[in-house]
């Protein structure tokens, strides 16, 4: 009966991803079927962690991400969890051996959003090892199947994509994590006189960050390797769109793609990868 409740909790997870990210949604969808659960069950967790800081204004949200914590923990300990998002994680984390620090470097980014921080390029570095990086190393464990030797390989590549991929959620909710949760992750930039140059030396950070993170796509396993090209393509054409736009619109408007130029993005990745274009 208990199987009952692993699937049920899988399909939480699932949800929870399908309702917050089309991008993510349709880049699992296509990785291999074999290893499709296991990352809803991890994006499932992050962004539950990330809702507790970000959405739960009135509530105490230290405590919430405090207990948050310590049931992730008793779940991979014990095995079982109360909490579906929980216990699908828990058990992708001892069938993987994911690196239990990971989880904690995650955390505590989470919980720097709880403050108001003072970036610097030593807390900014911090923040996108601890909310993306690791996260990126969590699905690349699962990529690889246990393959020590092409985990270490692939190690450098996957957190490079991870932060490519926040700096450009940085700038495109710009406005709001200013304006509204008071936040500025870029070090040393005054959001009341972002300039082109500005946004410009950004932009140019993220691009190397793109460039080494393909890479790296190319020589992902084949399960995998579709999937993760198309969060690629989303991502990178959604950062071409904000370089397109002077830095006076990105206080402005929340930047977005439409699901119809998703859906041409998706077909397009699809044929070069199966014209083994990567």
């Amino acid at each position: 009966m208990k199987k009952l409740y692993d699937n049920l909790s899988v399909e939480v997870s699932k949800m929870t991803t399908r309702s917050y990210s089309t991008s993510f949604s349709l880049g699992i969808y296509f990785l291999s079927p074999a290893i499709r659960n296991s990352i809803y069950s991890i994006y499932g967790f992050v962004r539950v962690a990330d809702e507790i800081v970000d959405s739960f204004e009135g509530y105490d949200r230290e405590g919430l991400l405090a207990k948050f914590r310590a049931d992730t923990f008793e779940a991979i300990e014990q095995g079982i969890s109360t909490n579906p998002i929980l216990h699908s994680f828990q058990h992708v984390v001892r069938e993987y051996d994911i690196d239990l620090s990971w989880i904690t470097i995650f955390l505590d980014s989470m919980a720097m959003d709880l403050q108001t921080v003072e970036y610097n390029r030593e807390k900014f570095n911090l923040y996108i090892l601890g909310s993306a990086e690791v996260v990126g190393l969590m699905c690349l464990h699962v990529f690889v199947q246990g393959d020590k030797k092409q985990f270490d390989d692939l190690k450098p590549y996957a957190m490079k994509l991870g932060a490519a991929f926040q700096k450009v959620n940085f700038l495109r909710d710009m406005k709001d994590d200013y304006e509204v949760l008071g936040r500025n992750y870029f070090p040393h930039i005054d959001f009341n006189d972002f300039t082109t140059d500005l946004k410009a030396t950004i932009e140019k950070e993220i691009e190397a960050d793109f460039a080494e993170g393909l890479a790296g796509i190319k020589l992902l396993p084949a399960c995998c390797k579709g999937g993760v090209y198309l969060a690629y393509v989303y991502y990178y054409s959604l950062f071409k769109k904000i370089k397109r736009l002077p830095a006076s619109r990105i206080m402005e408007e929340r930047v977005r793609i439409n699901n119809t130029h998703k859906f041409g993005l998706m077909v397009n990745s699809m044929v070069q990868y199966k014209m083994n274009l990567l």
